[in-house]
């Protein structure tokens, strides 16, 4: 299945064919507008030339390489060090291959225990990481609609929600609904 959550055709080919640019831009997903977020994967393939979490992990110019404009992110070297020590996490624990994170998850809860021990995974980044995959790879471990609660029911509520710009603007009414109404 092809994702489409940066809604730009080679952003979107490097999320759908690379495990570790889908987790990267679900890192990236923070204080920038989701699809500008996700699209930072392919910048960072376009100016290093891989993704590879090895080759990632260690240089010292990659913070430059992600903050040059346009940034990956708005704040791009912050950024740049979150992906790192992600990079250094998948390959030192996964052998660089991101996707045995939930591919090999055997539960729902098996995924989120995997995802909250990432570097700036929380426990919402989590579920909505696991309700993508779920719902855009089709990888549904047992109970994983347990975990993710409301993030696994069918509406418009998180990225893993997006499949085109019409439900991209629908996932962004619900939060902006659900802002005003914490501001109530």
């Amino acid at each position: 299945m092809a994702i489409r959550i940066a809604q730009d055709q080679h952003a979107d080919e490097v999320l759908t064919n690379d495990s570790f640019a889908l987790l990267a831009g679900m890192l990236l997903d923070q204080q920038f507008p989701m699809e500008r977020a996700f699209a930072g994967p392919a910048k960072v393939l376009d100016r290093f030339g891989t993704l590879d979490p090895s080759a990632i992990a260690d240089p010292e110019a990659f913070a430059d390489l992600c903050a040059t404009p346009p940034a990956i992110h708005r704040y791009g070297r912050s950024m740049a060090g979150r992906l790192q020590a992600l990079a250094r996490v998948v390959a030192d624990e996964y052998d660089g291959d991101a996707s045995r994170i939930w591919t090999e998850a055997r539960t729902g809860e098996a995924l989120m225990k995997r995802l909250l021990a990432l570097p700036g995974f929380g426990e919402q980044k989590a579920k909505i990481f696991t309700a993508l995959v779920a719902k855009q790879l089709g990888v549904k471990p047992a109970g994983w609609t347990t975990v993710v609660g409301d993030y696994g029911k069918k509406g418009y509520r998180s990225v893993a929600d997006v499949v085109d710009p019409d439900s991209l603007a629908k996932v962004r009414a619900f939060k902006q609904a659900k802002k005003a109404a914490a501001k109530a």
